[in-house]
């Protein structure tokens, strides 16, 4: 039997409707993420734009697929089912930087790591080692602090200084060395250190006697940074004049490769507001 137009047209107004109301969630997602992962009601109405009874008929429908939950005091909260699509896409992530970290090991001879900015604290998702009998080690997955790291500089570095103390003073700042800057006015100036130059350095902070650069990811899907570690012998002044241009340079070939696979993952079409 030959489907009518008008059937036709329902279909497309569903369809199109349905990946509205898709997009929008994941909107509703990343707006909740950005706002420390629980907002009410009024709060994404006000950042998103829309109306309430909208807002509301999403998050029941979140709510009943486990992303998000609702707090005894009304509040709406980051569901745990998202922990298990954010660990997978980080492997994924990390699978992704391999071939870009190993590429830094190669030339620089140092080990090369990635990782990712969690809530407050810096996760390592990636690293290559060095072929070096004498190299650096970071196990993959682990969670540290930004203040006495390369790759939390420069993934804070772009950050307003308000959200920066503000994240400074959930965490802390405590010295991992005599070398830890600990001072929320100390970091903000290693902040603008890290804008001035394009780089950021980890120089004897986390670790006596080893030295790390670190540069962001620039238009990664999520604020990502990537850094090479070694003893400080190696990684001396003049060895950074040669390392820096080359992260720099494999920074931008990663976030084109995240970006790229992002694009063939995603739709052609953009649905009306």
């Amino acid at each position: 039997m030959p489907t009518s137009s008008a059937s036709t047209t329902d279909s497309a107004r569903s369809a199109t409707g349905g990946v509205q109301s898709l997009e929008r969630a994941f909107d509703l997602l990343e707006r909740m993420a950005d706002a420390g992962g629980e907002v009410g009601l009024s709060e994404l109405s006000a950042s998103s734009g829309l109306p309430l009874p909208t807002i509301h008929r999403l998050m029941r429908t979140l709510v009943a697929c486990g992303y998000v939950r609702q707090q005894p005091n009304r509040r709406y909260a980051l569901g745990p089912r998202l922990i298990r699509l954010g660990e997978s896409a980080s492997r994924l992530l990390g699978t992704w930087a391999r071939p870009h970290l190993a590429r830094l090991v190669e030339e620089t001879g140092e080990t090369a790591n990635m990782a990712l900015l969690d809530g407050d604290e810096i996760v390592y998702v990636a690293q290559v080692p060095s072929k070096h009998s004498m190299r650096m080690f970071t196990e993959v997955g682990r969670r540290v602090l930004p203040h006495s790291t390369g790759v939390g500089k420069a993934l804070l570095a772009d950050f307003p200084a308000d959200e920066v103390r503000a994240l400074l003073s959930r965490t802390g700042m405590p010295a991992a060395t005599d070398k830890t800057i600990t001072t929320p006015d100390g970091f903000i100036a290693a902040l603008e250190d890290v804008r001035r130059q394009g780089y950021a350095i980890d120089d004897n902070e986390q670790e006596i006697g080893v030295r790390c650069l670190a540069v962001s990811v620039p238009d990664s899907p999520t604020a990502a940074a990537i850094s090479i570690s070694g003893p400080a012998g190696r990684v001396t002044e003049a060895a950074t004049d040669r390392i820096v241009p080359l992260l720099q340079q494999v920074a931008a070939e990663l976030s084109q490769a995240l970006l790229t696979s992002n694009g063939a993952n995603g739709s052609n079409g953009n649905p009306a507001a």
